[in-house]
């Protein structure tokens, strides 16, 4: 029973670490990327739907994205969708699908990223310490009735260990990300 609690802890910490990777994606770093429209959500017939649900979107090069909607009718509401997020980018439209040039990130951009990276990494940390918190509440649950107390305290140790091993790992990709984006 208690490996199989220990066994859930990682799983569940390692999908944290996967929506951390993924959270990340949408940030840019000067190129472009078809995931930094993940985030973005379009009002289409009053229902907020993702673009990449409303359009094919590819890069036909490192700075450009290139959005060709199914929808002809739904140009106008991507557009604004874009234009109201975070990202910082200017479409342009011409009647049948929608360019945007990636511009060249400022050093005030680049900081304002950082933080945003810190601000993701610092979200997957508290979600992989409420995970360890959880686990442990459930050994502890079973020391009441099914094992020693010893057994109880190197089952935490382990849960400890791991959660030291996935809060390291956020920091490694944490470090990938911020060297992209302050990368010139």
């Amino acid at each position: 029973m208690p490996q199989a609690i220990k066994k859930n802890a990682e799983e569940r910490m390692d999908k944290a670490i996967q929506s951390l990777k993924r959270d990340l994606a949408t940030l840019r770093a000067g190129r472009a990327n078809p995931a930094l429209l993940d985030r973005v959500q379009v009002e289409y017939y009053g229902a907020p739907t993702p673009v990449t649900q409303l359009a094919n979107v590819n890069t036909p090069d490192s700075r450009t994205l290139f959005i060709q909607p199914w929808d002809k009718t739904s140009i106008a509401a991507i557009e604004k969708a874009i234009l109201k997020s975070d990202l910082g980018l200017t479409p342009s439209n011409d009647g049948s699908s929608i360019r945007i040039t990636i511009p060249m990130l400022t050093e005030e951009r680049r900081q304002e990223l950082v933080k945003m990276t810190k601000k993701f990494g610092e979200e997957a940390k508290v979600a992989i310490r409420n995970i360890r918190r959880d686990a442990n509440d459930d050994i502890k649950k079973l020391e009441k009735t099914d094992i020693s107390e010893d057994e109880s305290r190197r089952h935490q140790d382990d849960i400890q260990k791991a959660t030291d091993r996935f809060v390291a790992e956020v920091e490694k990709v944490l470090a990938a990300k911020e060297k992209e984006i302050l990368e010139v």
